[in-house]
C-alpha cells in the first residue's frame, strides 16, 4: 500500500504474494517488519500454499517464521513454531524473539530449520525454543475469559523490545512487550543472556487494566522512544469463547451456543467491530525529541541517522540508504565503522547497521577490497554485537574459515557471536581444514554443554564431514554414556537421521551411505494410499519411493539408468514399511517387517545428490522421479516417516538378515485400529467412547488438524481429576512443554506425545488384562476438564 499524493490513503494496491490461509482469523500473517537483513519478517499461525514469486515454485509450509524481498520475491520459511504465532521482535544486536498462543510468552529463533533437519543425540533445542521463566500473569481482576491456560498466556503477542534510551536504563535491549489481550495487560519479559542463547524473567507489567474491554494486541517503541500500543479494545477478544467443560472458579464461560461466522470465528453482537484505542506511554523524565527529516536524496543526512540512539530511526535510515542505491554512502559507512567505541550495555549499533546497510547495497566481496577489509576489521571489534553482524555479512567462500581463524572468532568468548560463527561456517564451501577445526571446537566443553552451539556445531561438522570423521576416527567407539560431543557428532556424521516432516528443508550427501526409509502408512478416508513418499535426485541419478496401483515402488537411478524393486501383494489400510539400499546395491522393501520386494542396483551413490528431499506427492508418474520439482501432496496418513543415512562399517557386502513374522495365535484376538481426531478449534474429541477388548492391540491413530498442539493420554479408571491435577501443576515446571505436558505419575498407561498442528502419530499398546472404563485425556495444562473420553474394556 502506498500513498503517493499525501492524502493518508493508499492510491497504490499491489498485491505481492497470494497463499496466506485465511479459512481462520488465527492464522493470517502478522507482525510483518523490516529485519537487519534488509528483508520483511513476519510471523503466521497455520501457513502458506502458494507459488514463489520469482519462478512459480510450489511453497507450503506450516505456522512459524519467515522472511522474503521487499519486491515478494525469496520467500523463506525459517522454522516452525508450535501453535499459532502473533509474537515477533528483535533485538539490537540482531537476535530474534518469538511469542506464540497457549503458553509460550517467550521464544528465541537461533537458526534455519535447515541447520536442526538431522538429530544429534543429547541436543533437544530447536529452531524456535521456548524460553519463558515463568507461567504466571499478573491481572487486576478475576473477571477473565481464558478458555486454556487459565492464568497464564493464551495469546501473546506483540513481543518487541525496548530499542531505544528514552526509558530507563533497565528497558534498554533487555524488555520484551508481551502483549496478552484475554487478561487485559501489556507484560514485561525481561530477556537476559544464557549460552549462546537466552532466558525469560518476569518482569511484572508495563500496563494493565480493571476495565472489561481492553486487550493489547501489539506494541513497540514509536519514534518518540515511548512504547506505544495498539488496543483491540473488545469485550470478547476469544476467536471462541466456550469450550463445554467443568469451568474451574476463575473461568467465565457465558455462552452454551457458540455461532460461528467468517473466518471460523464465534459471532455475537458484544464483538465490536468498528473501535479501537492506541496508547502512548511515555516516561517522564525522558529527554525531549525532535523527529529527524529523512529522504532518499539526502546521504549525509541518512548516515547522520544511523547513530540515532532509537532503533526506529537506525532501522528506517538504513531501509532508505538501501533502496536509494547511492554508493557514495559506502565512505560514511566505513567511517561509522572506525568507531570503536562501546555505550554502556556494551552495544554500538550504529555499526551493527553499518555493516548490513554494506550487504543489502552489495559490496561487501573481493570486488570491493575496501570495503571487504573493513567489514574483516570489524570482526575485532570489542562489541560483540558488531562481530557477529561482521560474521553474517561476510561472502561465506573457502578464505571465510581464514579469516575467522585469524581473528579468533570460533573460540569468540561471546558465546552468542559464536554461534553465528559455527552457522556462517554450516554455508562455505565443503573443506577437510574446516572440518578439523570444528573438531578441535567440539572438544570444548562450553560448546559441548551449550545446546545451541552444539547444534550449530554440527551442522558446521555435517557441512564438512570428512574433515571432521578424519579428525575424529579415534573417539567414535567410546562407550555410551560417557560421550562428548566430539563423539556424538562423529556418530550422527555416521548415522544420519532425518525426520521427513512437512517442511523438511535438507540436502543430505548420499554418496557412499547406505539409505534406509522407515514410515508408517494409514489410508485416509476412502481414498487409497498413493503418491511419492520421499524423492531425491536429478534425471540421471536418484532414489525415490512412491506409491501406485495398491503396490510399493522403490526406484535407484544411476548414469541415466533406472533399477526398481515393486511388491506384488494386496497392500493393507495400515503398514509399517522400510525401503533400504544396501552397500552391494540391494535393493528391498519390508513391510511390517517381512520382506515383500528386492532388486539390485549397481552400488552406493558415488556422488552427492545437490537436490533438497521432496516428501509426498501427488505425482505418479516415476519418469518425473529424478527430476520433478513440484508441489507434493502424499494421499494418506504418513507417520514417523525417517531418511536413514549410514556409512558402511566394513567393506565385506552386507548380507540382509530376513525377519520371519511372528505365527498369530488361531485363539489370539485381532488387533483394533481406533481413529481419533481434534475437533478444530472446540478442543474436543470427535470420538468421546470406543470399546476394546482385555489383552487386545490397540492401534491409536491420532490426528490433530487443530490449531495448537495436542497429545492423548490413556489413564487408569477413576484417576480423571488426579492425572488433570498433575497436569495443571506442570505449569510451573520451565520443561513442561518438552515432556509434552504429559504428568510423571503411576496413573497414565499409555500416551501420545505433543502432537503439532496439521500432523498425525500412531500408538500401539496392548488393552489392559481388567476390564473397566479407562479415561483418555489431552493433559495439555486446563484442556483435561473438556478434551477426554473414554476406552470400555470388556471380557
Amino acid at each position: 500500500l502506498k500513498d503517493t499524493n499525501g492524502d493518508d490513503k493508499a492510491d497504490v494496491r499491489e498485491n505481492m504474494l497470494t497463499g496466506w490461509e485465511k479459512g481462520d482469523t488465527h492464522f493470517g500473517p502478522s507482525n510483518l517488519q523490516y529485519g537487519f537483513n534488509n528483508k520483511i519478517w513476519g510471523v503466521v499461525g497455520s501457513g502458506f500454499k502458494g507459488i514463489a514469486k520469482e519462478d512459480g515454485t510450489p511453497l507450503n509450509f506450516r505456522g512459524g517464521v519467515y522472511n522474503l524481498n521487499p519486491d515478494g520475491t525469496g520467500l523463506d520459511f525459517l522454522a516452525n513454531t508450535s501453535n499459532n504465532t502473533w509474537g515477533l521482535g528483535f533485538s539490537e544486536d540482531n537476535n530474534v524473539f518469538i511469542s506464540t498462543a497457549n503458553n509460550t510468552h517467550a521464544a528465541f529463533y537461533s537458526m534455519h530449520r535447515k541447520y536442526t533437519q538431522s538429530g544429534l543425540d543429547g541436543t533437544s533445542v530447536l529452531p524456535v525454543q521456548k524460553i519463558d521463566g515463568h507461567y504466571d500473569s499478573h491481572t487486576m481482576i478475576p473477571n477473565l475469559r481464558q478458555v486454556d491456560v487459565v492464568g497464564g498466556f493464551t495469546s501473546a503477542a506483540g513481543s518487541h523490545l525496548y530499542t531505544a534510551r528514552n526509558f530507563p536504563k533497565e528497558y534498554w535491549n533487555r524488555v520484551s512487550l508481551v502483549c496478552e489481550p484475554t487478561v487485559r495487560l501489556l507484560h514485561k519479559a525481561i530477556i537476559e543472556p544464557d549460552g549462546a542463547g537466552f532466558k525469560e524473567k518476569d518482569g511484572w507489567n508495563l500496563l494493565a487494566s480493571s476495565d472489561e474491554w481492553v486487550g493489547p494486541v501489539h506494541a513497540e517503541v514509536g519514534p518518540d522512544g515511548a512504547v506505544w500500543v495498539a488496543d483491540w479494545y473488545n469485550f470478547i477478544i476469544q476467536h471462541n469463547v466456550f469450550v463445554e467443560q467443568q469451568a474451574p472458579s476463575n473461568m467465565v464461560l457465558p455462552f452454551k451456543d457458540q455461532p460461528l461466522g467468517k473466518g471460523n470465528a464465534f459471532e455475537s453482537p458484544l464483538r465490536d467491530i468498528n473501535h479501537g484505542r492506541v496508547y502512548r506511554i511515555v516516561y517522564k523524565k525522558a529527554k525531549s525529541y525532535s523527529a529527524p527529516k529523512l529522504s532518499k536524496t539526502d546521504i549525509p543526512g541518512l548516515l547522520n541517522a544511523l547513530n540515532n540512539d532509537n532503533m526506529f530511526w537506525r532501522m528506517t535510515a538504513q531501509r532508505l540508504l538501501v533502496e536509494a542505491k547511492d554508493l557514495s554512502a559506502v565512505a560514511g559507512l566505513i567511517k561509522i565503522l572506525d568507531d570503536k567505541s562501546v555505550d554502556s550495555i556494551g552495544l554500538n549499533s550504529p555499526a551493527v547497521h553499518a555493516l548490513w546497510t554494506l550487504s543489502g547495497l552489495r559490496v561487501i566481496s573481493e570486488s570491493n577490497p575496501e570495503v571487504l577489509q573493513a567489514a574483516i576489521k570489524a570482526l575485532s571489534h570489542p562489541a560483540p554485537g558488531v562481530r557477529k553482524a561482521a560474521v553474517e555479512v561476510l561472502p561465506k567462500t573457502n578464505k571465510t574459515l581464514e579469516i575467522f581463524q585469524k581473528s579468533g572468532l570460533l573460540n569468540d568468548p561471546n558465546l552468542n557471536t559464536r554461534l553465528s560463527v559455527f552457522l556462517a561456517l554450516a554455508e562455505i564451501p565443503e573443506s577437510e581444514e574446516a572440518g578439523r577445526k570444528l573438531y578441535e571446537a567440539s572438544l570444548k566443553p562450553e560448546n559441548s554443554k551449550d545446546e545451541w552451539l552444539s547444534r550449530a556445531l554440527f551442522a558446521a561438522a555435517s557441512t564438512h564431514n570428512e574433515g571432521f570423521l578424519v579428525a575424529a576416527n579415534s573417539q567414535i567407539s567410546t562407550p555410551a554414556g560417557t560421550e562428548s560431543l566430539n563423539v556424538r557428532i562423529a556418530k550422527a556424521l555416521n548415522f544420519e537421521t532425518y525426520n521427513l516432516g512437512r517442511n523438511l528443508y535438507a540436502s543430505p550427501n548420499v554418496a557412499g551411505k547406505e539409505i534406509t526409509i522407515k514410515a508408517t502408512l494409514n489410508k485416509r478416508g476412502n481414498n487409497d494410499i498413493s503418491g511419492v513418499m520421499v524423492a531425491q535426485g536429478g534425471k540421471d541419478d536418484g532414489y525415490g519411493l512412491y506409491l501406485h496401483d495398491g503396490k510399493i515402488v522403490m526406484i535407484v537411478k544411476q548414469k541415466g539408468k533406472t533399477y526398481t524393486a515393486k511388491t506384488t501383494q494386496a497392500l493393507p489400510e495400515s503398514i509399517n514399511l522400510t525401503a533400504r539400499l544396501s552397500k552391494s546395491g540391494r535393493m528391498s522393501i519390508w513391510i511390517d517387517d517381512k520382506e515383500a520386494a528386492t532388486a539390485k542396483a549397481p552400488s552406493l551413490f558415488s556422488k552427492p545428490l545437490v537436490q533438497k528431499i521432496r516428501i509426498g506427492s501427488d505425482v505418479e508418474d516415476e519418469n518425473k522421479m529424478g527430476n520433478y520439482s513440484g508441489s507434493f501432496n502424499f494421499r494418506g496418513d504418513m507417520q514417523r516417516a525417517t531418511l536413514e543415512l549410514k556409512k558402511p562399517e566394513s567393506d565385506n557386502l552386507e548380507t540382509v538378515e530376513k525377519k520371519e513374522a511372528v505365527p498369530v495365535k488361531k485363539d489370539a484376538l485381532p488387533p483394533v485400529t481406533i481413529k481419533i481426531k481434534v475437533v478444530k478449534e472446540m478442543m474436543q474429541f470427535d470420538k468421546k467412547m470406543f470399546t476394546v477388548k482385555a489383552g487386545q492391540k490397540v492401534t491409536i491413530a491420532f490426528e490433530n488438524p487443530d490449531g495448537m498442539q495436542h497429545n492423548w493420554v490413556l489413564i487408569k479408571p477413576g484417576t480423571l481429576k488426579k492425572v488433570g491435577a498433575a497436569a495443571d501443576a506442570m505449569l510451573t515446571d520451565l520443561k513442561a512443554a518438552s515432556k509434552s505436558y504429559i504428568p510423571p505419575v503411576p496413573e497414565v498407561l499409555n500416551a501420545i506425545k505433543l502432537v503439532d498442528p496439521g500432523e498425525s502419530f500412531q500408538l500401539t499398546f496392548t488393552a489392559p488384562a481388567t476390564p473397566g472404563d479407562y479415561p483418555y485425556v489431552c493433559t495439555f495444562p486446563g484442556h483435561w476438564r473438556g478434551m477426554n473420553g473414554i476406552m470400555k474394556v470388556v471380557k
